[in-house]
C-alpha cells in the first residue's frame, strides 16, 4: 500500500472538532462539556478510569448516540447523527468486544466494511452487470491490499472465528480501514493482548497515522498509551481533567491521583515490597491465632 507523507500537528487543519459535547441519560449526565479536536496526522488518546465516560463520547462522535448539547464537527462539517453518515462523512471505528462476523471468512469480513464506498444498488447487484463487476474487481483488490497491510493475506479464506484472538484485533481494524476513513476511533485496541500482540498493535497504528490517518484511541494501558499518542486527555465523572502531550498528563498530579495511582514506570521500591511481605505476614498470624482459639 502507497503511504503518505504526513503534516505536523502543529500545522495540520482539524479533521475532528468537538465542542461542549453533553451526554444525559435521564437524570444521569454521562459526559458533560466535553471538548477535544484532532489534527490530520495526529494520535491523540483518551484514557480515564472505568465509567468516566470515554466510550459514551466515541458513541457521540460516530453518531450511535445523539448529544444532548453540544457540536461534533468533521473537517469543519457538523455530522449528522446517523452511524452510516458518519461513516460515509470519512470516521470509522472499532469496539471494546470483537464485533466481526464469526461465520464468513477474513476477505468477507473486509469487504463489509467497503459498503459505504459502494455505488452500485441493488438492481445492479442482482443484475451483475459491467458496472456492478468492475466495482466489485475493486473492492476485492483493496480489501486484499488491506489484508496484506495488516499481515493477513495468507489468511484471506479461513473464517475469522478461527482466528488467533490478536489477528481478530487487527482484522477489525481492516474492515474499518475499508470505509477509506479520514479519521480512525479505536476503543482498547489491545484489550486482552499479550506484550507481543500489543507492540504489533502499537506499530500498525504508527502504520495508519503513516497514511495520513488521524487516530482517536482509547486505552487502559498507560505504557502503550503514553508511547504512541502526540497528545493525551483523560476524563474523570464525565469531565475532561487535563489535556496535554504524554509527559505532562502523566505528571499531573490530578491525574495520577483520580487515574493512575502511582506512575506507571519503574517498580515498587525495597521498602515498598517490605511493607507488604510484613503486612501480609501479620495477616497470616492473626488468621492463625483466630484459627486456635476457635478449635
Amino acid at each position: 500500500m502507497n503511504t503518505m507523507t504526513t503534516t505536523t500537528p502543529e500545522t495540520a487543519t482539524t479533521v475532528l472538532d468537538a465542542s461542549g459535547v453533553t451526554m444525559r441519560f435521564g437524570g444521569l449526565t454521562a459526559v458533560r462539556n466535553v471538548d477535544l479536536t484532532v489534527k490530520a496526522g495526529e494520535i491523540v488518546g483518551l484514557i480515564g478510569p472505568n465509567g468516566a465516560g470515554k466510550t459514551t463520547f466515541f458513541n457521540c462522535l460516530t453518531g450511535l448516540y445523539v448529544p444532548t448539547e453540544g457540536k461534533v464537527r468533521y473537517k469543519g462539517t457538523v455530522l449528522p447523527p446517523k452511524p452510516h453518515l458518519v461513516t460515509q462523512a470519512g470516521i470509522a471505528r472499532t469496539f471494546q468486544n470483537i464485533r466481526l462476523f464469526a461465520n464468513m471468512t477474513v476477505l468477507e469480513n473486509v469487504l463489509v466494511g467497503r459498503h459505504t464506498r459502494t455505488k452500485e444498488g441493488l438492481w445492479s447487484a442482482l443484475l451483475r452487470g459491467p458496472g456492478f463487476r468492475k466495482a466489485e474487481a475493486a473492492s476485492h483488490e483493496r480489501a486484499m491490499e488491506l489484508l496484506e497491510f495488516i499481515g493477513l493475506q495468507d489468511k484471506a479464506d479461513h473464517l475469522a472465528r478461527n482466528l488467533p484472538y490478536g489477528d481478530q484485533r487487527k482484522l477489525e481494524i481492516a474492515r474499518a480501514l475499508a470505509s477509506d476513513p479520514g479519521l480512525l476511533l479505536l476503543d482498547e485496541p489491545t484489550a486482552g493482548m499479550n506484550p507481543q500482540e500489543t507492540r504489533v498493535t502499537e506499530e500498525l497504528i504508527f502504520a495508519i497515522r503513516d497514511m495520513g490517518i488521524a487516530v482517536l484511541v482509547i486505552e487502559h494501558d498507560m505504557r502503550f498509551i503514553f508511547n504512541l499518542c502526540d497528545r493525551v486527555a483523560c476524563l474523570v465523572q464525565g469531565e475532561k481533567l487535563v489535556e496535554g502531550t504524554p509527559g505532562e498528563v502523566q505528571a499531573d498530579e490530578r491525574v495520577v491521583a483520580a487515574y493512575l495511582g502511582t506512575p506507571f514506570e519503574g517498580d515498587p521500591g525495597a521498602d515498598e515490597v517490605a511493607e507488604v511481605e510484613a503486612a501480609e505476614a501479620q495477616s497470616a498470624t492473626r488468621t492463625t491465632r483466630t484459627e486456635g482459639e476457635t478449635q
